[in-house]
């Protein structure tokens, strides 16, 4: 960002763009996506969005970080302690799936279409937190211990979910019952083995 948002008009303003950036990305794709027309869904002046975003990369990695700040926020809200196995899965894949559903086609474009500003960093900052609150489920739920240690586990977690709700993004399979229930089926019998379908009821 060009500058960072200090008063609450501001932050409104800003937050304002980003959500009519994703409006107009899941609306218009990249080949549609100008920083006027987003301007004009967010009801500001084009001046008042220069102020804050340079250029459209800066916006596109603003629309981004506000998808990841909202993936990170469901893994901090994820409660393991005293539920079944099932029901924590399935709450974690129902809130992951509708957080890159809010506006349908969004991540397709994101991930297909919309250049990236800079290589993606699998050792930030966010990624250990991410990844730390998929090792705290594998401690609280794997049930079968192997040479394999719980962050390896935690890791392949973590990309076979980004992996198949991304995929259904592409297809517009994010609402599909049978995607959930099947990538619910999958991790549970990863950590608990054969006894997951019991689980699962």
């Amino acid at each position: 960002m060009r500058k960072a948002p200090n008063q609450a008009r501001s932050r409104a303003t800003v937050e304002a763009i980003v959500h009519a950036g994703a409006r107009v990305l899941a609306d218009r794709g990249w080949a549609g996506f100008t920083t006027n027309r987003v301007a004009e869904v967010a009801g500001v002046s084009i001046g008042s969005l220069y102020q804050y975003f340079p250029d459209k990369l800066s916006l596109i990695d603003a629309v981004r970080r506000r998808h990841l700040e909202e993936c990170l926020a469901i893994m901090r809200a994820a409660r393991h302690d005293g539920k079944p196995l099932g029901r924590f899965l399935d709450d974690l894949v129902g809130d992951m799936m509708a957080a890159h559903d809010s506006h349908p086609g969004l991540h397709r474009v994101l991930l297909d279409e919309a250049p990236a500003n800079g290589p993606h960093d699998p050792h930030s900052a966010y990624e250990r937190e991410y990844l730390g609150h998929y090792a705290a489920a594998v401690a609280a739920y794997r049930r079968h211990r192997t040479e394999t240690g719980d962050e390896t586990v935690a890791m392949i977690m973590s990309d076979a979910v980004d992996g198949v709700i991304h995929n259904a993004a592409r297809r517009g399979t994010l609402r599909s019952p049978e995607v959930k229930r099947e990538l619910v089926r999958m991790l549970a019998l990863y950590l608990a083995g054969p006894s997951a379908d019991q689980d699962l009821g």
